[in-house]
Parts: C-alpha cells; sequence; structure tokens
C-alpha cells in the first residue's frame, strides 16, 4: 500500500511538471491557452499584465475548490488533486518561460500534447489536476446533469476573452490545443465523465461488499454462465465517473484477479445515478 501511494505521488508530481512545462515553453509565450483553471489562471495573469504569475492564480482558485472537495467528494481524491495543483503552481514559478519556436501552430499542438500526457497519467492514477475536474466529481454525486455543459462554458469564456485581447487568430490556435489535448486524454485514459462497467466473477458477494464500502455507487447483479466451463457465476454491473475507474480497478485485482471486466462509454444514465 505504501508502495502504491508513493507511486502516485510519483506520477502526480511528474503530471504537473509535464503541464507546466507545456504552459511555460509553449503556450504561455504564445498566448496560446489551455483548458480549465490553467486557461483561466493564464488568462487572469495575462489581464493584469504579468503582474500576479499564473502559478500564483491556479493556487488561488484552486483552494475554494479544494475546500469543496475535501467535505463532498473525498479526503484522498482532493489531497492528490491539491499535491498536484500545488506542484504545478511551484513549478509554473521555478521554470522559466521560454518559448522553443516561433511558429503558433507548433506551439499551440506541442502545448497541448505535452499539458494532455500530465492530465492524462494523473487521470490515470485516480488524481485530478483540480479546478473543474473536483467540480465536475462534486456535481456528479449531487445529480445527473451533463458536466461537459461546465466544461464548455469555462472554455468558451477563455477562448472568446483571448480573441478580445491578442485577435481571433490565438482564440482559433487554443481550439487547436484544446482539441489536441482532448484527443491525448483520450489515448492515455478516458475523456467521457461516465463509465458502465461490468464485472464477471464468482466472488459476487465480496465484491459487492468492497464495492459498496469503497464507491457510492449503487450495483445491479445478473445471473451468468461461462460458455466453455458452464460454470455459474455473476455480472455485476456499475456505472461510475472516470475518477472512480482507478479504484474499481483495484478493487477487482483485490477481490478477483480472475474476473472478466468490461469497460464500455455511457452516453447518459435516466434514475438515481448514486448509492441511496
Amino acid at each position: 500500500m505504501i508502495w502504491l501511494r508513493t507511486k502516485k505521488l510519483i506520477v502526480v508530481l511528474i503530471g504537473a511538471l509535464l503541464t507546466a512545462i507545456s504552459m511555460n515553453f509553449f503556450l504561455i509565450p504564445a498566448n496560446v491557452y489551455s483548458s480549465g483553471f490553467a486557461g483561466a489562471a493564464q488568462l487572469l495573469s495575462s489581464v493584469f499584465g504579468g503582474g500576479i504569475s499564473t502559478g500564483i492564480f491556479l493556487f488561488i482558485l484552486n483552494v475554494p475548490v479544494a475546500l469543496l472537495g475535501w467535505v463532498k467528494v473525498g479526503r484522498s481524491f482532493t489531497l492528490y488533486s491539491f499535491i498536484s495543483v500545488l506542484a504545478m503552481s511551484i513549478f509554473l514559478e521555478v521554470i522559466p518561460v521560454k518559448a522553443f519556436s516561433d511558429d503558433i501552430l507548433l506551439n499551440a499542438v506541442f502545448g497541448g500534447v505535452i499539458g494532455a500526457v500530465g492530465v492524462g497519467l494523473t487521470l490515470k492514477w485516480g488524481a485530478s489536476t483540480g479546478g473543474m475536474d473536483i467540480i465536475a466529481m462534486v456535481l456528479s454525486r449531487l445529480n445527473d446533469k451533463p458536466i461537459g455543459t461546465y466544461f464548455f462554458i469555462l472554455n468558451a469564456i477563455i477562448i472568446i476573452t483571448a480573441g478580445a485581447l491578442y485577435g481571433w487568430e490565438k482564440a482559433l490556435y487554443t481550439i487547436v490545443t484544446l482539441y489536441v489535448s482532448t484527443r491525448v486524454i483520450d489515448a492515455i485514459h478516458t475523456r467521457h465523465e461516465k463509465l458502465t462497467v461490468m464485472i464477471i466473477t464468482k466472488k459476487s458477494a465480496e465484491m459487492k461488499k468492497v464495492i459498496h464500502e469503497k464507491l457510492m455507487r449503487g450495483i445491479t447483479i445478473i445471473p451468468a454462465k461461462g460458455s466453455y466451463t458452464n460454470e455459474d457465476k455473476e455480472m455485476l454491473m456499475i456505472v461510475i465517473t472516470r475518477y472512480e475507474l482507478f479504484y474499481l480497478e483495484r478493487i477487482i485485482k483485490e477481490v478477483d484477479s480472475n474476473a472478466f471486466t468490461n469497460i464500455v462509454q455511457t452516453i447518459g444514465v435516466l434514475g438515481f445515478f448514486r448509492k441511496d
């Protein structure tokens, strides 16, 4: 367990470093913006003429969100997410802002790719880069409304403001960065807010107990039979958020390493998306 936490901490720090590199070496010098709270912090720093750095704004924006996450989401997820934000803020302050290319398109693409690798790795290991991810996690536990709307509104504000401040060409390159980032995160982790997990196991009782203890999600149990072995099994069907995938994968490995698991994208959910 200690080794797993240490590996998770190392991955979170690497993710924060990659995100800071993408911003200070590519996005900030080209006035191309990142998504979410990182882009908002970058934008605020530009509005204030650089008097307050992007790293400081990023930290300030995430403090109230971290407090909300601590109360509503859970300590482990919020703690690692805040460590990610804190590390990224420090890296943004320590790493100098330096342009490696004058080509805006190259900056937009490479900034998007490198930053997305950092975010994807962080998500894959059960943490987040803070900001909108924590808000999305809170909202997903309160209701079943599309979280993507909130991401879209914030990113739309960033893009429109970038266009008003630096010209619409900059805004278009920001869209390129957002698109590239989304595709890379898709490849590393998943950008889908909700996932349906179907677990076929002979240890359904133990699996159900641990999932109920560690995740606030209901489970549907369906009888199943192996076609080759004719063994009686059960299939546990559960809908989770992308942030819970890391924890569920480890639960499955601990309870039944021989379980067959299928994970698919969920377009929408009707009914209660939580454990009552």
